[in-house]
């Protein structure tokens, strides 16, 4: 192995973890620790930030430096892949959004803090020009939770949801997916004792406590799955509650994750929706192509009636005649 293919090697593991013992990276190259260490200054160099430290548990690690490290991205080439990453792994694409937020926690670790303001700043402006996606104004904040699942770090942060008031957490993350063009993270919460998720979009503050934990199993083995499990449990402006007139697996397959689906007996089952919009629940509920009747709440209701005054109106309304041939309407 040439010396400059070698360097890059180092540069790429330096890059997968977040700690790395000098015995230990110098037995992944195959050369000896002397090697190493002439191997590191020369990435020192080239301004890439390699942080040593000596004595007991000692090693190398990669810092945020004071300027963008030549030969990588010019500023302007860091912000625009950083935000094309993050329309990776927001978005609905065939890269899958794991590789982008890898990607991005890569690149955004070893930023400058004003490249990193700006890019952020470029997100406000993005999320403001469209809601297409996920909005996702910190990266920083996703960087920071993506790198504390990766290496099992004890992550604090603030959270706000629209059901409740900002509060401080503490978990130990596990995994950030991508469900229906949102960021989530799923992590085992210290405080409450339980598995939570938490939308990426609404985290700040994130903060790495240097705490290591030993991986949970989490009750469904995919994640993906277990966010769009927790979906329709989760907090939302409306809790809209219906008896449908047909089977309960036939209603769970057309809800899928959307809403909580309780048997009644063979031909019926009540339905839980977590909705934002009760235009969406009102679609949800006619889709099903099955009769069924609304509980509540009751802005639910009338919005219902309204639905169903303006479809009557829609089927009773008179044509217009046909205009005369060879004449102006």
């Amino acid at each position: 192995m040439t010396t400059s293919t070698r360097i890059l090697e180092l540069l790429g593991l330096l890059q997968t973890r977040r700690h790395w013992g000098g015995g230990e990276l110098a037995g992944r190259l195959g050369v000896s620790q002397r090697t190493l260490r002439r191997d590191v200054d020369g990435l020192q160099e080239l301004g890439y930030p390699v942080i040593t430290t000596r004595g007991t548990g000692g090693g190398y690690q990669l810092g945020a430096g004071a300027a963008l490290p030549p030969l990588v991205l010019n500023e302007d080439e860091a912000a625009a892949t950083v935000m094309g990453l993050k329309g990776v792994a927001t978005g609905n694409h065939a890269v899958p959004a794991d590789a982008a937020i890898s990607a991005m926690a890569k690149i955004v670790q070893v930023l400058p803090a004003r490249i990193r303001g700006r890019i952020s700043s470029l997100a406000t402006v993005a999320a403001e020009a469209g809601n297409e996606g996920a909005t996702l104004t910190d990266v920083t904040a996703l960087t920071t939770v993506a790198l504390a699942c990766r290496d099992s770090d004890t992550l604090t942060f603030a959270y706000e949801s629209n059901r409740s008031p900002r509060s401080l957490r503490a978990a130990q993350p596990h995994k950030v997916v991508t469900v229906e063009n949102r960021l989530y993270l799923v992590a085992w919460d210290i405080d409450r004792g339980d598995w939570r998720t938490f939308r990426v979009d609404r985290i700040t503050d994130a903060r790495r406590t240097g705490k290591r934990f030993a991986p949970r199993h989490l009750p469904i083995d995919d994640p993906v799955d277990y966010v769009r499990s927790q979906l329709g449990s989760m907090p939302a402006r409306y809790r809209v509650h219906a008896t449908v007139h047909a089977p309960a697996e036939r209603v769970r397959e057309e809800i899928a994750h959307y809403g909580v689906v309780e048997s009644r007996d063979d031909d019926s089952c009540d339905l839980f929706l977590a909705a934002e919009s009760l235009d969406w629940a009102a679609f949800c509920l006619c889709a099903i192509d099955a009769p069924f009747i609304v509980h509540g709440p009751h802005e639910a209701i009338e919005h219902l009636r309204q639905w169903a005054d303006r479809l009557r109106n829609a089927s009773n309304a008179t044509k217009r005649p046909e205009p005369t041939r060879g004449r102006r309407p």
